[in-house]
């Protein structure tokens, strides 16, 4: 989790105010620039080398290049290392892009959420939110224990563990489970 030299904690997220209001976190050992996109910040990440393998292979890196707004929550490779041994190297087979894409894109909304947007949307919806990604992904965003979740349609739950990193086309969310669609 990271904090801001002049943050404000909130339900597990770190919200940047004051003098460093523009500033991203680190992600993967990089830095993160709010005035490149997606793609371009997440492939200099040492911790997304998997899902940028992945939005590759799905040939998805147009469209997150584009204008957007998107909210991504992007997995990390451990999160990648914890699925099924094998899993990974089978969706990365060219066929099984279907099914890669309707992965990849079940953790993008078509949105800019910030991390305030999704507490506040929580808490309007009395603890939970029903999360809708353009792969047409139901999820379900909840706070427990001060700390951002998501429940996936298979019933695992990823924790927010990097919040707000700003991006020219929208936001990501660093996520420590991989989110699957419901089957």
């Amino acid at each position: 989790m990271r904090f801001f030299k002049t943050g404000l904690f909130v339900a597990g997220l770190a919200l940047a105010t004051g003098a460093n209001a523009n500033d991203n976190p680190m992600v993967g050992g990089a830095a993160m620039f709010a005035d490149k996109n997606i793609v371009e910040n997440a492939v200099n990440s040492a911790d997304h080398t998997t899902l940028v393998a992945a939005v590759q292979a799905a040939g998805l890196v147009e469209v997150l290049q584009g204008e957007g707004p998107f909210t991504v929550f992007a997995p990390t490779n451990a999160a990648f290392e914890a699925l099924p041994a094998g899993t990974v190297e089978n969706l990365l087979k060219p066929e099984n892009k279907d099914q890669l894409t309707k992965i990849l894109t079940c953790h993008v909304v078509g949105l800019n959420a910030m991390a305030a947007d999704v507490v506040k949307m929580v808490e309007d919806g009395g603890g939970m939110h029903t999360v809708s990604t353009v792969g047409g992904c139901d999820f379900t965003a909840m706070v427990e224990d001060g700390m951002v979740k998501i429940k996936d349609g298979q019933g695992n739950v990823a924790t927010v563990t990097i919040a707000d990193v700003k991006q020219s086309n929208g936001v990501i969310h660093v996520i420590d489970t991989v989110l699957l669609p419901a089957m």
